[in-house]
């Protein structure tokens, strides 16, 4: 079959937030591949896909950073043919105080010639809604559902519309839930009436899969959507209303044996329920200390020591709120980050050379350090192995590797055995 161009280009503002959109898009029939960075020009043509996700590194990159990157990614998507684009953000909304969502959606809608855009973070699946354009964490509002603590994006205001006026020249709007609740022809019938009033951003409600669902079919003929992966649920189905799809089995990858070892850096609420189970379970496991690394202690060498003892185990910097704090009051925010991430894609790399196949990784910027460590360039996407973590497989020179990427907040309680397990099936 010869190949043909992807129909779907996605820029995502970190690895994991990227993977979670490629999970949607294979469970909604796309062969989907996810990039790291902007692929070299040797890679192109070996990424045979429906959908390409670029994941990038800048969620938390200085604005100009952040637009930058952004536009060089639209840039190779439109040169591979893409016909609609898609900007990933966190279902979190966060960003940098100065914000980086409404100043890069804004250069993309320049780029591309673009008049409007949606904007829509919601992912009922991970607990994540919208109404009446504030976003809700499992029913608590933003503000009140831990986000307000977050080390380096701490979310304190639920009003997105509020939030994405204060990063945008352009006027804000709202599709609210009476308009979502009318359907595709509703929701467009809104946004002919934001575009008329001068709007070219518009937060966009979705308490419901069902919700999203119509949001894509809504944004059918547009040429830019935003927001988390959740919108991306009605993306598939239009192409396939075209007959656009080919209608292989998306999710199909072979299985990879070998040693196996989870990574974890996230300090989200999530993730320290997932380590503490580990713990619990009485698994190995070795803590990095980022005060230990900052006094120069052989603390990747430990931890190696422990990983080649034999079972899988657990390397893990996550801590508590308060230990965060702690530790960044002594070292400082970024230095503190750059010990743990630095000390992880050590351990990754070192342990890949030493034979380790399959790697379950926890936070998105972990898994940004680890995907460097390893320079992995492109990722297969398999099946879900919980709402927002599929499995994956590495593209592109050297043997291939099991990989597991998972956003901080996501994941059941034992999403760390569950992983592990899908990886010694059928393989996903």
């Amino acid at each position: 079959m010869n190949k043909l161009p992807p129909l779907l280009g996605c820029i995502a503002d970190d690895f994991t937030g990227a993977t979670d959109l490629a999970n949607i898009l294979v469970r909604g029939g796309m062969r989907t591949v996810q990039t790291i960075g902007v692929p070299p020009a040797g890679l192109a043509a070996s990424l045979d896909a429906d959908a390409i996700v670029i994941a990038l590194k800048s969620r938390t990159a200085p604005v100009e950073d952040a637009v930058a990157q952004s536009l060089q990614a639209l840039r190779w998507l439109q040169a591979q043919g893409c016909t609609q684009f898609f900007f990933k953000y966190c279902s979190t909304f966060d960003s940098t105080a100065a914000g980086n969502i409404g100043p890069v959606a804004e250069a993309l809608l320049a780029a591309l010639a673009c008049d409007f855009a949606i904007a829509c973070p919601a992912f009922p699946g991970a607990g994540r809604t919208v109404y009446q354009g504030h976003l809700f964490v499992n029913q608590r509002l933003l503000n009140e559902s831990g986000m307000e603590n977050h080390p380096l994006t701490p979310m304190r205001d639920p009003d997105l519309v509020r939030v994405l006026q204060s990063q945008s020249q352009a006027k804000v709007g709202l599709i609210a839930q009476p308009a979502v609740a009318q359907g595709a022809a509703g929701v467009r019938e809104r946004i002919a009436a934001l575009r008329a009033g001068g709007v070219r951003l518009a937060i966009a409600d979705a308490i419901s899969d069902a919700d999203l669902v119509t949001l894509g079919e809504a944004c059918a003929d547009a040429l830019l959507v935003t927001g988390g992966s959740g919108v991306a649920q009605g993306l598939p189905a239009n192409f396939r209303r075209r007959g656009q799809l080919r209608g292989s089995d998306a999710a199909q990858l072979p299985r990879i044996d070998g040693p196996a070892v989870v990574l974890s850096g996230s300090a989200s609420k999530a993730t320290n329920g997932q380590v503490a189970a580990w713990l619990a379970s009485g698994r190995p496991a070795f803590r990095i200390d980022p005060l230990a690394l900052a006094r120069g202690e052989d603390v990747v060498g430990a931890a190696l020591a422990m990983a080649a003892a034999g079972e899988t185990a657990l390397v893990y910097a996550t801590s508590s709120p308060e230990e965060v704090r702690r530790v960044q009051a002594e070292l400082g925010v970024a230095r503190a980050g750059e010990l743990i991430e630095q000390a992880l894609g050590e351990i990754a790399a070192r342990l890949r050379e030493r034979g380790t196949r399959r790697f379950v990784v926890a936070g998105g910027e972990t898994s940004g350090a680890v995907i460097q460590a390893l320079q992995l360039q492109a990722l297969r996407i398999g099946r879900q192995i919980d709402p927002g973590v599929p499995a994956t497989q590495s593209l592109g020179d050297g043997p291939a590797l099991a990989v597991v990427l998972k956003s901080g907040n996501f994941g059941s309680e034992d999403f760390f055995d569950k992983a592990l397990q899908h990886l010694d099936g059928a393989g996903a």
